[in-house]
C-alpha cells in the first residue's frame, strides 16, 4: 500500500510538473520554472524506493514514468493540432499557447529524466556498495547532486535553446546555474524526508 501511493505521487509530479512547468516564477531574484518545487520530489521518491526495495523495483518506476511521459507528450501534441469545435473556437488560442508550449518541455523532460534517472539509480546503489550501507545522506546528496546537474542542463538546452536568439548556448548556462542551484538547495534540504520515508516504508514491510 505505502509502495504504491510513492508510486502514484511519482507519477502525479512527473505528469505535473511537465503540464504546469511552463510558467516562470521569481524565487529570490532569479527567474525559475514551477516544476523546480515538483522535480526535486521524484529523486526523493526514487531515492527512499531503492533504499528499501532496491535498484530493480526503483527501475519499474522509472520505466513506468518514462511511459507516461511519452503517452502524455503524444496526445498533447495530437490534442493540439486537431481543429477545435465552433463553441471552443474563442478559447483554442489559449489552449495551444499553454499546451503547446508544454509540447517541448515535455519533451526536453522526457529526455533528461531518463538520462538523469539512469544515472542517480546507478550511482544511488555505487555508493551503498562503497558504503556498505552505511551513510543514507552521503548516497542520497551524492547522487542526487549529479543527477540534478545532468537533469538541469539537458532540459534547459532542448526545452529553450534558440526559443529566441537571445537564448544562445552561453544564455542557457547562465540559466541553468542558478536553477541548478536551488535544486542543490532543496535536495540537501529534504535529507531528513528520506530517512523519514525510508523509515515509513520500512515500517509497513516489517
Amino acid at each position: 500500500m505505502r509502495l504504491s501511493i510513492l508510486f502514484g505521487l511519482f507519477i502525479g509530479l512527473l505528469v505535473g510538473m511537465n503540464l504546469l512547468g511552463v510558467k516562470i516564477v521569481t524565487l529570490l531574484g532569479v527567474s525559475v520554472s514551477v516544476g523546480i518545487f515538483m522535480m526535486p520530489l521524484t529523486f526523493l521518491i526514487t531515492d527512499i524506493v531503492e533504499e528499501v526495495h532496491g535498484k530493480n523495483v526503483t527501475k519499474q518506476f522509472v520505466i513506468t514514468g518514462i511511459l507516461v511521459l511519452l503517452v502524455t507528450f503524444l496526445f498533447t501534441a495530437s490534442f493540439v493540432s486537431l481543429a477545435p469545435h465552433e463553441r471552443f473556437a474563442l478559447n483554442n488560442d489559449a489552449y495551444t499557447t499553454i499546451f503547446g508550449a508544454s509540447i517541448r518541455i515535455m519533451l526536453a523532460s522526457l529526455i533528461a529524466f531518463t538520462i538523469s534517472q539512469a544515472h542517480d539509480m546507478w550511482a544511488f546503489n555505487f555508493w551503498k556498495k562503497k558504503t556498505n550501507g552505511k551513510f543514507l545522506w552521503l548516497r542520497n546528496n551524492f547522487s542526487t547532486y549529479i543527477s540534478q546537474a545532468i537533469d538541469t542542463f539537458i532540459f534547459m538546452m532542448i526545452a529553450f535553446y534558440m526559443v529566441t536568439p537571445r537564448f544562445d548556448f552561453a544564455f542557457i548556462i547562465s540559466l541553468s546555474i542558478p536553477y541548478y542551484l536551488f535544486k542543490i538547495v532543496f535536495a540537501t534540504l529534504d535529507t531528513p524526508l528520506v530517512y523519514l520515508g525510508v523509515w515509513w516504508l520500512k515500517k509497513a514491510e516489517k
